[in-house]
């Protein structure tokens, strides 16, 4: 900066490049800093669903056969994507503690590398006939570091888009959350599609399933440079006074904890099962076809990411209640019906993913911002990072495994009503969470 614009921003009261302005100032540059949360967190989404959608491959290069069931396979790669988010409240917990330590940006930066590193692991992990079990363990590593990433970007990333949002504008913001995930999702989808679409069976087992990995370690490169530029939205007040402690949040607020565990449990399973299993579901149940089963998944991702934006604009109009309770209660209604609804055909399918995910918008279009409203600032991160990534493992993270066991335990029916139960569980949280879309939040 030259010494005229830095007369010129002290004049006018601007803060410095990468730090919080005064008290109470919002961060000015709104599209950086939406483009610094989205482009990381598409980025990151990008490569933990690359292993969901390219799950029957790994399954078959990965892992041993021989059992005489060609479930065992992909019952162990949906453990090994299980692990990962058991590793998830471990990264809440401490990339959450980074960034109410050393500040937003600086976790930020850090979970994209982690990220960028695991997704490079998974593309060089060797084959079970090349290594042995040597590969199965290094997959397990990838999925390990991938967790604590992905642990660390929600926590990081919510707090830092709602904190960047201008009065009734915190559902807004905080739609973006998912936006970039779904981008994500999308770009994953699509590629992963690509691929299996122009490759014959043969080339995807040998080589073709790793590309999507390299891609994702590329782009984490890009994401990590945007990240780079974006403002701090940690207050001042907070960058001078004590550092919290790794369990402050915990400790000081053990009902809130308890109350995103509630708010989680039923959205996330729900999210799970509708953008990244129901394809694999189809295939396992229906017998639907590996290649369409991809294309219908990216365009009910399309129709998702659309609705994101309009869900979080109407919650900072009506408030947040009525968006959870209307997915929460229709989830758990019309669940059942929907997942028996699937069926070998084009249209069947999209139909189901695409009516769930408008019930799924009222849940992830302000996840963000409820999440976000609970927890004071001091220690906003860490509070939603751990207990809503711990949900997220117990909830979301075992529902592929889960879905397949009750297939491989001969009881496919039992899973609808395992998914409509939790969102019934979720509903009488909503019912009882206090209203915060209207009140000012604390910085």
């Amino acid at each position: 900066m030259t010494q005229s614009a830095e007369q010129s921003r002290k004049a006018a009261g601007g803060p410095e490049p990468g730090r919080p302005g005064p008290e109470g100032e919002r961060p000015r540059r709104t599209g950086r800093q939406l483009l610094a949360a989205s482009v990381g967190n598409g980025v990151e989404w990008y490569d933990w669903f690359a292993y969901s959608f390219l799950a029957t491959y790994i399954a078959d290069e990965i892992f041993p056969k021989g059992t005489g069931n060609s479930l065992v396979p992909l019952l162990s790669t949906f453990a090994v994507f299980a692990v990962g988010f058991f590793m998830r409240p471990v990264g809440g917990l401490l990339l959450g503690a980074v960034a109410d330590r050393a500040g937003r940006r600086a976790a930020l930066t850090l979970t994209i590398l982690l990220m960028g590193g695991s997704s490079l692991l998974v593309a060089l992990t060797p084959t079970y006939a090349l290594a042995g079990v040597f590969g199965p363990v290094v997959l397990v590593v990838a999925r390990l570091v991938q967790g604590l990433s992905v642990g660390g970007e929600f926590a990081a990333s919510t707090t830092f888009l709602v904190e960047s949002a201008g009065p009734g504008r915190r559902g807004l913001f905080s739609s973006f959350q998912y936006v970039s995930t779904t981008a994500g999702q999308l770009v994953a989808s699509g590629v992963a599609a690509t691929f299996v679409s122009t490759l014959d069976d043969g080339q995807m087992h040998q080589w073709g399933w790793r590309a999507p990995f390299v891609i994702g370690a590329l782009l984490s490169l890009a994401g990590f440079w945007v990240r780079r530029g974006a403002e701090e939205t940690r207050s001042e007040k907070h960058t001078d006074g004590p550092r919290p402690g790794l369990f402050d949040a915990l400790r000081s607020h053990p009902r809130e904890s308890l109350l995103i565990v509630g708010i989680t449990a039923g959205g996330t399973i729900a999210y799970y099962v509708w953008t990244s299993y129901l394809p694999t579901y189809a295939q396992v149940n229906a017998g639907f076809d590996k290649g369409d089963a991809l294309v219908v998944g990216t365009i009910s991702l399309v129709f998702f990411m659309l609705l994101q934006p309009l869900g979080g604009m109407l919650s900072d109009r009506v408030g947040r209640k009525p968006l959870l309770l209307g997915f929460a209660v229709g989830f758990a209604v019309l669940c059942v019906p929907l997942l028996r609804a699937v069926s070998d055909s084009f249209v069947s399918l999209l139909l189901v993913q695409c009516a769930g995910m408008v019930l799924l918008t009222g849940y992830t279009a302000i996840a963000a911002a409820v999440n976000a409203e609970i927890f004071p600032a001091r220690v906003r991160a860490a509070g939603i990072g751990f207990p809503y990534s711990l949900a997220v493992a117990l909830f979301g993270g075992t529902a592929p495994y889960v879905g397949t066991l009750f297939e491989e335990l001969r009881m496919p029916d039992a899973f609808p009503w395992y998914v409509a139960v939790l969102c019934l569980l979720s509903a009488l949280v909503y019912l009882r969470l206090p209203e915060r879309a209207k009140e000012e939040l604390e910085r």
